[in-house]
């Protein structure tokens, strides 16, 4: 039977090992992590910036809203709530947050609790009968018992544990945000090419009627004896190459519109019919806000979930090398063992137990040693995966900023060269009329204002398109949740 002061006496022993083992428990082997340095020139001002079409504002972050369309807006409202897509990266998220409080569980004692009654035979009981001279007998065994253990952690390997898996829960959040962008930028690139191909189809038919009219006029003067047969099959194979081009055009908006459905987590079927009414590509009147280098590297979500794999990284080398040293617990148990109820909460019939035990790998250690090695590779080839990331971000931002100030210039040509079109035709439909020019002269005049309008509405649609992709590599369109780590 235990007395009150030893009971005392234990409780105090217990909580000074305790004290004086999380004391010891205050340093953690392994490295520490420290914020990737990100390559020279990585935090410069971007090099592709046109102060004609840029600024080096910082872009918002719902850049959608820069082009004022309502109808896009509600678009990508529906996209963010809706989209499979995100979805599927929120419940992956939860499922990192959920390893991340099953990993802090080891900063707490662990309990179990086992109820239980065996009818039959013991070998420990018979041996008992035995020697108090009784023949062993089948009995009943009745047993209560709670079990206490606790992971004294003196080298870490729980803390280490608990960043790791911190870590790994921010770095899904991050690639959650990043789905969000291409979310965001996907949604508006579907809504925008229906408009821009709506554009297209209007400009085409434009064009028809114009041949349409041109050909009819061909068809009356030869009727009248001043044109040739020949000249109507120009004319109006010049009408039936024209009206061949629409077709195409429509299926091309009604892919986009099923793709936008498919966004908005909806069916074929569910397509939102109130984009289709666009035929003029979202415009933005002000310059694009595009930052710097060093703004970039903290808005991206693929440069922050690359600094977080190296945090988890780095925290699962302190994990591996604490596997080098003991790992001490503490473990207990209290309840009761008898044969019959009534005295399974007896002092005859009382079981207790405490006492520390350590486990360790020694002498033979080749396996944590092989294990901390492989961590230590691991982290390296996250810091290498980091600058990846780094590089990746500031080549695609670049990259989309000259292609998109290349398609500027380019529209700017085109326009150019669709009013001296213009004005060809309309002096050679005039001298065609005065029997100043042949009829080959006003085809060639009309096949090249065909020409350059499909070309204008074509380089209206790659405009927009470039213009979301410049965003969409700027790393818009998530909520910041989290701070970056290697500010």
């Amino acid at each position: 039977m235990i007395r009150g002061r030893d009971a005392a006496d234990l409780v105090a022993g217990v909580v000074a090992l305790l004290a004086a083992l999380e004391i010891l428990s205050a340093c953690s082997v392994g490295p520490r992590y420290r914020p990737p340095v990100v390559a020279e020139g990585a935090e410069a001002p971007l090099v592709s910036v046109q102060p004609a079409a840029e600024t080096a504002a910082q872009p918002p972050d719902d850049w959608w809203r820069l082009y004022q369309d309502p109808v896009l807006d509600q678009l990508l409202q529906e996209a963010f709530t809706a989209n499979t897509d995100l979805r599927v990266a929120e419940a992956d998220l939860s499922a990192a947050r959920a390893v991340l409080e099953a990993a802090k569980v080891g900063l707490y004692p662990q309990t179990k609790a086992e109820v239980g009654a065996t009818y039959g035979r013991d070998p420990v009981t018979d041996e008992i009968l035995e020697l108090g001279g009784h023949r062993p007998e089948n009995t009943w065994i009745f047993d209560a018992l709670l079990d206490v253990s606790y992971e004294v952690d003196l080298f870490g390997h729980v803390r280490r544990s608990i960043e790791a898996s911190r870590a790994d829960a921010e770095a899904n959040a991050a690639a959650r945000d990043a789905i969000k962008i291409t979310v965001a930028a996907e949604t508006a690139r579907a809504y925008a090419q229906i408009c821009a191909v709506g554009e297209q189809i209007a400009v085409a038919r434009h064009s028809l009627a114009v041949v349409s009219h041109e050909a009819d006029i061909t068809v009356q003067r030869h009727e009248a004896g001043a044109n040739s047969q020949f000249d109507v099959v120009r004319a109006q194979g010049l009408v039936a190459q024209v009206r061949a081009g629409i077709p195409p055009l429509e299926g091309q908006r009604k892919a986009a519109l099923f793709q936008l459905a498919a966004l908005l987590g909806r069916t074929p079927s569910q397509a939102p019919t109130n984009a289709e009414s666009c035929v003029t590509p979202p415009h933005i009147d002000t310059l694009i806000p595009v930052g710097d280098g060093a703004s970039l590297l903290k808005r991206r979500p693929d440069v922050r979930q690359a600094d977080r794999r190296v945090a988890a990284a780095t925290a699962r080398i302190g994990v591996a090398t604490a596997d080098l040293y003991p790992r001490i617990s503490l473990t207990g148990f209290f309840g009761g063992i008898s044969a019959t109820l009534p005295e399974l909460t007896t002092n005859e019939g009382r079981a207790w137990g405490v006492g520390p035990s350590i486990s360790w790998s020694f002498p033979n250690q080749a396996g944590p040693r092989a294990r901390v090695h492989q961590a230590q590779a691991t982290a390296a080839a996250a810091l290498a995966g980091f600058d990846a990331a780094v590089l990746e971000a500031l080549k695609e931002t670049e990259q989309s900023l000259a292609t998109y100030g290349a398609e500027l210039d380019r529209r700017q040509a085109l326009a150019e060269a669709q009013d001296r079109a213009q004005n060809a035709f309309n002096l050679a439909h005039d001298q065609f009329l005065a029997g100043a020019i042949a009829n080959i002269d006003l085809l060639t005049t009309e096949e090249s204002l065909v020409a350059t309008d499909a070309s204008v509405a074509a380089s209206d649609a790659a405009l927009v398109q470039d213009q979301i992709a410049l965003f969409k590599a700027l790393g818009g369109g998530w909520r910041r949740t989290a701070a970056v780590a290697y500010q």
